[in-house]
């Protein structure tokens, strides 16, 4: 199915050029001379990479089927990592290459969308910010809370973050799913 180019919306997947994408962002300009533009941040689902592709308004833009779903990280073995959909109890697995740089926020129980075109996971997309235990860290010192100074705490799920000298082993903390880096005491 193709739309035209000024009607894309954030979310939709398309076909661009051979290529499968989803829209990141859109930005309508109108230039002071010339026609109407549409300036579209796309991801390719095959490289990972964004790219930011302009549109004139009446160009055509081929849309794709897609199909979200939300899911239920259940736990990860030597066969993949093992999802629950929650709605029909049913265990999807997915190969480690797919979960990539997820792999290192997903705990028990965490609720994510993965979505599926023809049939087909492409992305894999986690809640903004996520709860994790400290396991290690060095001890703080009484009064660190003044400065800004970090050091490295290793969560529950093996992954290394900076954070403020005053957070210690067993201390919840939130993670941003985006750049790994610490957001703030859960």
């Amino acid at each position: 199915m193709a739309i035209v180019a000024t009607n894309l919306k954030r979310g939709q997947c398309i076909n661009y050029k051979g290529e499968l994408g989803i829209v990141l962002g859109l930005e309508h300009r109108t230039p002071g001379k010339g026609n109407a533009l549409i300036m579209a941040t796309i991801r390719s689902f095959n490289s990972g990479k964004t790219k930011d592709i302009r549109f004139a308004s009446s160009d055509k833009v081929e849309i794709v089927q897609s199909d979200r779903q939300k899911l239920e990280f259940s736990y990860s073995d030597q066969t993949g990592y093992h999802f629950m959909d929650t709605t029909s109890y049913d265990t999807i697995t997915f190969q480690e290459e797919f979960i990539a740089e997820s792999k290192d926020l997903l705990i028990d129980g965490l609720e994510v969308e993965v979505l599926f075109v023809d049939g087909k996971p492409v992305s894999i997309e986690l809640p903004s910010n996520i709860e994790l235990e400290v396991t290690e860290s060095a001890p703080g010192v009484k009064g660190d809370t003044a400065t800004a100074a970090t050091k490295e705490a290793v969560v529950e799920t093996g992954l290394r973050v900076q954070v403020p000298l005053f957070i210690g082993p067993g201390d919840k903390i939130k993670v941003s799913s985006e750049d790994k880096k610490y957001v703030g005491r859960a």
